[in-house]
This record gives structure tokens, C-alpha cells and sequence, in this order.
């Protein structure tokens, strides 16, 4: 079964973490949610990495709450690939995981290779990785760390993760250290990824104020990029964003303007 690619650009506009209080343009409910991904994908996004909030405004991996927001956005934006996570945040185990991709059956999902391999049974782990193969869901595996790209690596020589092209999204800082990403971080993963003989649909998300530099730095090596307020409240002079559909924008922008020709500058890194 042929499985999607990533898209070029994708908006991650909200995360697990962030709330109005550090941005009031950052979407919450799922109609803001909606709202922002159409704007997105006017200015360039090709899809979306999805977060739910419950009533709160708190991260959940709630198989309901997706399943109307991925409703809408078919309603609304029907040409844009969406994505969903499954990301812990500390509140949630591989079961759940697992449980929220069974009975969504998305298209695309992301699921953090630490967090998941955390399963004691790694029988239960094969399972769900040729599950997902078989269901035609296509599974980006977040790497952390540049030593994860040897584990994705075991894992597909083992088995446990089905062979073949593999999605990779390789997170550059951290948002709960506050450690912010330069491009030079991605050198040593895609070194290991190239000695790993590793054939990945692969992109980039990057923590801080060089957001920019980084995901410029990835599409010129040949990766994609996923931006937004998950990662980034700063545009590439270094002034806070107005909108996620202004960070999608000007990314769009440099790029189109690299490929004709023109300048790029990397920004702040």
C-alpha cells in the first residue's frame, strides 16, 4: 500500500503545551483550530500536525475530539493532509497510544520512537507499527536525539518496525528546557541517518527564535519543514508572529525565493 508523503510545509499550531496565555492567536478549540489550518494552508502549509485540547485547554489524546476535528478540516480544507499526534506529555502510555491510532485509523499520525518503544512486550510494539502498514497509516516516527536514528535503525532491521521509506521528524531544542535549536544541530543526525543507510521521507521542527535557519537549513538538504506555535512564537528577524499563517508565509516565501534564485538569508541562529 502506497502511503503519503509528507508535505513540504506543515503547521504544528498549537503542541501539548502552549495556551492563549503565551500567545492569544494560538488555537485552542477546535473550531479556532479549523480556522488557523485553513489560513495555513492559504499561505503555503500542505498539512497540519493536530493537537486536541479538552474543555480545560489541556493536551488529550481523545478519540472523539479528533475525529470531529478531522471532519471539519475535510469540510474546510479538504486538500489538506492532516496528521495527528500521539504525544504522552507524561499523562499517557503506549496502550493509550496505540488505542488512540486504533480507532481513528488517521492517515498520517506521529508518534515519538522513546515514547512508544516504552512497552515492555515488544510484541505488542511490532504489532501496532505492521497494524499501522497494513491500515495505510502513515507513521512519523519523532526522533529526539541524534542517537535515536541508530534505534529507529535496529528497529527496522529487527522487524518490529515494518521495512522500507520511513517519516522521520527530527526535533531540533526542546521546549520544556528551553533549550533553543541552531542549525548546526541537524548535521549529526543526518549524519547517522546516512550511515544508517536509511531511506526517510524525513523533516525538521526546531525549538526558539532560529526556527527559520533551521527549517531553511533542512529543505536545503534536502528535508521538509513543520512550523508553527508548537515550536516557534518568532518570526526570522526575531519579532514575536502575529499568526501561525505569518510563520507558514514567510517560510513559503524563502523558499520559493531560494529556488528562483534570489538571496535567502538563514536568519537568526
Amino acid at each position: 500500500m502506497t502511503l503519503p508523503d509528507l508535505p513540504r510545509i506543515m503547521v504544528a499550531p498549537n503542541g501539548a503545551r502552549r495556551g492563549k496565555a503565551d500567545h492569544p492567536a494560538l488555537p485552542v478549540t477546535i473550531p479556532e483550530i479549523v480556522a488557523c489550518a485553513a489560513a495555513c494552508f492559504a499561505a503555503g502549509a500542505g498539512g497540519i500536525h493536530a493537537h486536541v485540547r479538552d474543555a480545560a485547554g489541556q493536551h488529550v489524546l481523545d478519540a472523539g475530539l479528533y475525529a470531529e476535528l478531522q471532519a471539519e478540516l475535510a469540510r474546510v480544507v479538504p486538500a489538506m493532509a492532516v496528521q495527528i499526534t500521539t504525544e504522552s506529555v507524561g499523562r499517557y502510555d503506549p496502550a493509550a497510544q496505540r488505542a488512540l491510532v486504533r480507532a481513528l485509523r488517521p492517515a498520517m499520525v506521529s508518534v515519538a520512537l522513546r515514547e512508544i518503544t516504552q512497552e515492555p512486550d515488544t510484541r505488542l510494539t511490532r504489532a501496532f507499527f505492521h497494524d499501522c502498514a497494513e491500515a495505510g497509516v502513515a507513521v512519523q516516527h519523532i526522533l529526539y536525539a541524534p542517537q535515536e536514528v541508530d534505534h529507529l535503525a535496529a528497529l527496522l532491521a529487527a522487524g518490529t518496525i515494518p521495512a522500507g521509506r520511513v517519516q522521520i521528524l527530527h526535533v531540533l531544542g526542546a521546549y520544556a528546557s528551553g533549550d533553543s535549536a541552531t542549525p548546526a544541530d541537524l548535521a549529526p543526525r543526518l549524519a547517522r541517518q546516512r550511515a544508517a543507510g536509511l531511506s526517510a521521507d524525513w523533516a525538521v521542527c526546531a525549538f526558539g527564535p532560529a526556527e527559520t535557519a533551521c527549517l531553511l537549513a533542512a529543505c536545503r538538504a534536502g528535508g521538509k519543514a513543520r512550523i508553527g506555535f508548537e515550536n516557534s512564537l518568532w518570526m526570522q528577524d526575531g519579532r514575536r508572529a502575529p499568526s501561525n499563517a505569518a510563520r507558514v508565509a514567510e517560510l513559503a516565501g524563502l523558499l520559493a525565493a531560494g529556488e528562483q534564485g534570489s538571496p535567502v538569508s538563514g536568519g537568526r541562529s
